[in-house]
C-alpha cells in the first residue's frame, strides 16, 4: 500500500513578507561586507540617480522618428539627432524606420493560392467584363505619430484601401484599356486614390508607387475572349484597310473632279470670249455697212475673194476685163507639188499679110 506524497501548500500571506526579509537581510549583509555605510550609500544613490537621469538621452538615426510618449500618452515627435526624454518610467521614446520602403503584394501568390482566391480577385471592368488584376504597392511611414496611433494593423489597412481603390479604377475603365494602353493610368490614379483614402484615416502612410502587373480576363474564358480579341483585330484591320483605300481614291477622284471642272471652266470662258469677238466684229462692219454701204460692199467682197484666192492653186484671169490692163500677162504659182508653172494669157492671133 502505497503512501501519497503530502501536496505542496498553497502560499499564504506571509510569503511576501518573508521573501521582502530576505532581500533586506541580503543587502544588509552585502553593505556590511562593502563596509558601505553612511557616504557610501550616499554616494551610490547618487551614481544610480545620475545613471537613471542619464538614461533619457536618445539618438535618433537619419532613417527614424523619434515618437515620445508620457505614461503612454504622445507628447513629441523628434527628427534625426541627439534628445532627451525624462527618464523611464515617466517617459519612453520609439523609433520607427520612416525611409524604408515597404513592398504589399496584391494577389499573385502560388497556382493553388491563385486558384483558391480567383474569385476574390475578381472586377467589374467600365464596360461590365470581369478581368483579374495584379498589382505591387510600395508604402512607407510618413507621419510616425499617426502610424503608431491611428492604426492598429498597418499591412491590412493598406491592403483593404488598396484593393478598394483598384477596384473603383478599373470598374471606370474599359476592359480593352485595362488590358492595352492605359495601365500606367489605371496604377497612377489607383495611387492617388489610395493615398487620398489613408490621408482620410490619418494613417500616417506614404504611397510611393503603384506597380499594375497583370490584368487578364479569368482562366475559365480567356480562350473565348482571346478569340473576341483577334475578331476585333481583324476588324480593326479590315477598317484600317478600307480608310486607306478611301484615303488613295477620294484625294485623286476629287482631283480629276476638280481638274474637269477648271477644262470646262477654261472651255467655256475661250468659247464665250470667240462668241463676243465675233458678235463685236459682226456690230463693227455693221455699222461701217450703215454708214457707208458701197465701200464697205466692196471691202467685204476684196477681204473675201483674198480668202478664197489664198486657197486657190491655180488662177485664171480674163484680160479683156475691166482694169486688167496692167495685170502681167505671166505669173509664177506653184500647184500642190511645190513645182512653178507658168500662166499665161491666151495668145494672141498672127497678124494677117496685107493684101495689096
Amino acid at each position: 500500500m502505497s503512501i501519497e506524497e503530502p501536496a505542496s501548500a498553497p502560499p499564504t500571506a506571509s510569503a511576501p513578507a518573508t521573501r521582502l526579509a530576505q532581500i533586506r537581510d541580503r543587502a544588509d549583509y552585502l553593505i556590511a561586507l562593502l563596509d558601505l555605510k553612511g557616504r557610501g550609500m550616499l554616494l551610490i544613490a547618487g551614481l544610480l540617480a545620475v545613471a537613471w537621469v542619464s538614461s533619457g538621452v536618445y539618438k535618433v538615426q537619419p532613417d527614424e522618428q523619434g515618437v515620445v510618449l508620457r505614461f503612454g500618452r504622445w507628447l513629441d515627435t523628434t527628427e534625426p539627432g541627439l534628445h532627451y526624454h525624462l527618464p523611464y518610467p515617466i517617459e519612453t521614446v520609439l523609433l520607427p524606420k520612416v525611409t524604408q520602403v515597404n513592398q504589399l503584394q496584391l494577389g499573385g501568390g502560388s497556382i493553388a493560392a491563385t486558384a483558391t482566391n480567383s474569385r476574390d480577385k475578381q472586377m467589374l471592368t467600365g464596360d461590365e467584363n470581369i478581368v483579374e488584376a495584379d498589382c505591387s504597392v510600395f508604402w512607407r511611414i510618413k507621419d510616425a505619430r499617426h502610424f503608431l496611433f491611428k492604426i492598429s494593423k498597418s499591412e491590412l489597412s493598406v491592403k483593404i484601401a488598396a484593393e478598394s481603390a483598384l477596384r473603383e479604377i478599373i470598374s471606370r475603365t474599359p476592359i480593352q484599356s485595362a488590358m492595352s494602353d492605359k495601365r500606367a493610368q489605371i496604377a497612377d490614379e489607383t495611387r492617388e486614390l489610395l493615398q487620398r483614402l489613408l490621408d482620410q484615416e490619418h494613417a500616417g502612410i506614404l504611397i510611393t508607387q503603384v506597380q499594375l502587373q497583370r490584368v487578364d480576363p479569368p482562366p475559365q474564358v480567356i480562350d473565348a475572349f482571346n478569340d473576341v480579341q483577334r475578331a476585333r483585330a481583324d476588324q480593326e484591320r479590315a477598317r484600317n484597310e478600307a480608310e486607306a483605300y478611301s484615303n488613295d481614291v477620294l484625294p485623286r477622284a476629287r482631283a480629276d473632279a476638280d481638274r474637269i471642272a477648271q477644262e470646262a471652266n477654261a472651255y467655256k470662258a475661250q468659247v464665250v470670249n470667240l462668241a463676243e469677238g465675233e458678235a463685236n466684229h459682226f456690230l463693227s462692219i455693221y455699222k461701217s455697212y450703215a454708214e457707208s454701204k458701197e465701200v464697205t460692199a466692196w471691202r467685204l467682197y476684196l477681204e473675201s475673194m483674198d480668202e478664197v484666192l489664198k486657197k486657190a492653186s491655180k488662177v485664171i484671169i480674163d484680160s479683156s476685163g475691166k482694169g486688167m490692163s496692167g495685170v502681167v500677162p505671166y505669173m509664177p504659182l506653184s500647184d500642190k507639188d511645190g513645182n512653178a508653172k507658168r500662166v499665161g494669157a491666151p495668145k494672141a492671133a498672127a497678124p494677117k499679110e496685107a493684101t495689096p
